[in-house]
């Protein structure tokens, strides 16, 4: 048997908030929520867990700046020494002041694009990669929760769309699952 999903949707995102808090408190388990922006607040509502993303913009920018200090590292000191207002030119701890816009540089410039790319994939937003989303309204001014039948354990179909419908609700469907790869 597939897995049954229920999609309920809503014109307005506080009351799309508000409804995620009523559920919950009812013990209903929101799977996810679709809207055209975010909604500040929903998160610990619906139990989503605190990104790591900040670690990975560190690794982004970690790597450029040691792109950078490599790279002028060869450059200057190594490969072509250059004495530029009599600056030395025998070491790296000698020049590095003198780099140091370079390396701010680098470091912003490969942590935005790696975090662009990093969002582009984790959201599957990137050309040729299927949506995730189930409406294409919600894009536009519609914010719409999947709740799973199967996290929802104890609790019917008929149980569950009689808690929706006591919320602020303008649309509810129900489906078979499909899982997006």
């Amino acid at each position: 048997m597939a897995d049954r999903v229920i999609y309920a949707t809503y014109d307005d995102d506080h009351t799309c908030l508000e409804s995620a808090k009523k559920l919950v408190a009812d013990g209903v388990h929101i799977t996810d929520v679709f809207s055209p922006f975010p909604i500040h607040g929903i998160d610990p509502v619906i139990g989503v867990k605190q990104t790591r993303l900040g670690i990975v913009a560190m690794m982004f920018a970690v790597t450029g700046l040691m792109l950078a200090v490599i790279g002028f590292r060869y450059i200057m000191i190594q490969d072509w020494p250059m004495n530029i207002g009599g600056k030395p030119n025998f070491t790296l701890l000698q020049n590095f002041p003198a780099f140091v816009p370079i390396s701010f540089e680098f470091t912003v410039l490969f942590a935005a694009h790696g975090m662009a790319l990093t969002y582009f994939l984790r959201n599957k937003t990137l050309p040729g990669m299927p949506a995730d989303n189930p409406y294409a309204r919600n894009t536009d001014d519609r914010f719409t929760m999947e709740i799973r039948l199967s996290d929802n354990h104890g609790m019917s179909s008929d149980e569950l769309q009689a808690k929706i419908k006591q919320t602020a609700i303008v649309e509810i469907e129900e489906k078979d699952y499909v899982q997006i790869k």
